[in-house]
């Protein structure tokens, strides 16, 4: 049985996504990451290992658009919310990625996501602002499950390809950095399960 960092050529992949304030990365604030760090077990299927999420405070002097605030129900003001400044929160989601990237015998994580350019453009500009040495992250490489999902399913809106691949969605849970990873975890695995039940690979 091939290891995790031989099926993917010594990237570990972890799904994740980003609510922000906007498009514009240098701009737009980041709010939420969320992270589902994949595993294989021991008949070679992925399955989610640890999910790590957090809030994020807006950098000084950021973009938050109210239509953002719309589209995502996030609530700058809710007394739950626990948002950490950005070096601690990138802190949060990357300590354990690098321990996992370490156990499982890999180079770097590489990013699963639904339209990564978007994600992976936020993350990146996170990195580059607070000077954060430690990313375990490839900066540009990435698994897109926009296009695994039109490929499997022909669906390449998250929702409808999570439903054709035979998954639940939540439309009041949706637009969450948690619940968007999670099902973005949920339908590479089942892409990638999939196609070892047919390949062996």
């Amino acid at each position: 049985m091939s290891s995790i960092a031989d099926r993917f050529r010594g990237f570990l992949p972890v799904a994740l996504d980003v609510e922000t304030g906007g498009f514009d990365p240098r701009r737009d604030a980041v709010l939420e990451i969320a992270a589902c760090i994949l595993r294989m077990d021991a008949a070679g299927r992925l399955e989610v290992a640890e999910t790590v999420s957090v809030e994020v405070e807006p950098f000084a002097g950021a973009h938050v658009s109210p239509a953002s605030l719309e589209f995502t129900g996030i609530d700058l003001d809710d007394p739950r919310r626990q948002p950490l400044p950005e070096p601690d929160a990138l802190r949060r989601i990357c300590q354990p990625v690098r321990r996992e990237v370490r156990t499982t015998g890999c180079q770097r994580a590489i990013i699963v996501a639904h339209n990564p350019a978007f994600d992976l453009g936020f993350v990146n500009a996170v990195i580059e602002r607070t000077g954060y040495k430690r990313s375990p992250f490839h900066p540009f490489s990435s698994f897109d499950t926009a296009t695994l999902g039109g490929l499997a399913f022909g669906q390449t809106v998250l929702s409808r390809a999570v439903l054709a691949a035979g998954g639940d969605w939540d439309e009041s849970a949706a637009h969450t950095a948690a619940y968007d990873a999670g099902k973005t975890a949920e339908l590479f695995c089942t892409i990638v399960n999939q196609w070892k039940q047919l390949t062996g690979v």
